[in-house]
């Protein structure tokens, strides 16, 4: 198994080979809301940053390629959005903006813990039918990156279906959903890149520790504000909670996606949220 070392969307990833390489930043903080001035900068902003050697194992063979295209062509991502787009919310904060999966009809709702570890308890949640209501944060777990926050006054909501993150397979099909500088309701697909990947975030804090967990990786495109959002397999179920990204560093020192994210495998969150609720 290769191991990585991530700072969450910030980190870096520690990769053993014959010659030390520079330590890639990867990124995991809640993002700005982006004005259309924003997005405009953003087109022709320059980048700049170190490239991450080509992974030592060999290419796939050309059987098991065809089979991703297959797997990916036959996907109907219109379904899959439709079903999962009223599970998903944005989570808003004083200085930005997160997601988050709806766990019940009631306003249960799963995030990443850095996504609210810096909100003060000053909280809102957009759900996908545009009502923004109060929410609180109910439970924390640092040591894995996770939270449960309640969304008040609200009884009608879509739970999103959990999947068994065990049965994921490198070349699986799959959808990020979130608020990607909050742009609610932002989908992208792509396939797992990866499995067991091990991940090492800092902590929020100068004193915290950092969090490692094992992470499914993925080429589907997650940048800041996906944070706590939803990693689903073709069927629509819930594969992971979105949660770092690999970047170089940009001019402005703000990270985006290169096609490298990681996501806490359902196994790990159901666990938590168990233990949290």
């Amino acid at each position: 198994m290769t191991e990585q070392s991530f700072p969450a969307m910030s980190g870096s990833l520690v990769e053993p080979q014959p010659a030390v390489a520079p330590a890639p930043k990867f990124w995991r903080r809640t993002a700005p809301m982006l004005t259309a001035a924003a997005l405009v900068a953003g087109l022709f902003g320059g980048v700049t940053g170190a490239v991450i050697a080509s992974p030592d194992t060999p290419a796939s063979s050309t059987s098991v390629s065809a089979q991703t295209v297959l797997n990916q062509s036959t996907v109907d991502w219109t379904s899959v959005a439709s079903k999962v787009l009223p599970s998903v919310v944005q989570v808003n904060l004083p200085n930005g903006v997160g997601s988050g999966v709806i766990l019940t009809a009631d306003g249960q709702i799963l995030t990443n813990n850095h996504v609210v570890a810096a909100s003060g308890g000053q909280l809102t949640v957009k759900l996908n039918d545009g009502r923004e209501v109060p929410a609180t944060v109910v439970s924390t777990d640092p040591s894995s990156d996770l939270a449960v926050i309640k969304a008040s006054g609200v009884s009608d909501l879509t739970p999103i279906k959990w999947a068994d993150s065990g049965s994921v397979k490198v070349g699986d099909a799959v959808m990020a959903i979130g608020s990607p500088s909050g742009l609610q309701g932002t989908v992208t697909t792509g396939i797992v890149s990866a499995l067991d990947r091990k991940v090492t975030v800092p902590g929020e804090g100068r004193r915290s520790s950092s969090v490692s967990y094992q992470a499914i990786q993925t080429d589907a495109s997650i940048n800041p504000g996906n944070s706590g959002g939803a990693l689903v397999n073709a069927a629509g179920e819930l594969i992971g909670i979105n949660s770092a990204i690999y970047s170089p560093a940009s001019s402005s020192g703000e990270a985006g996606s290169v096609g490298i994210g990681f996501a806490i495998p359902s196994n790990t969150a159901k666990q938590i949220v168990n233990q949290l609720s």
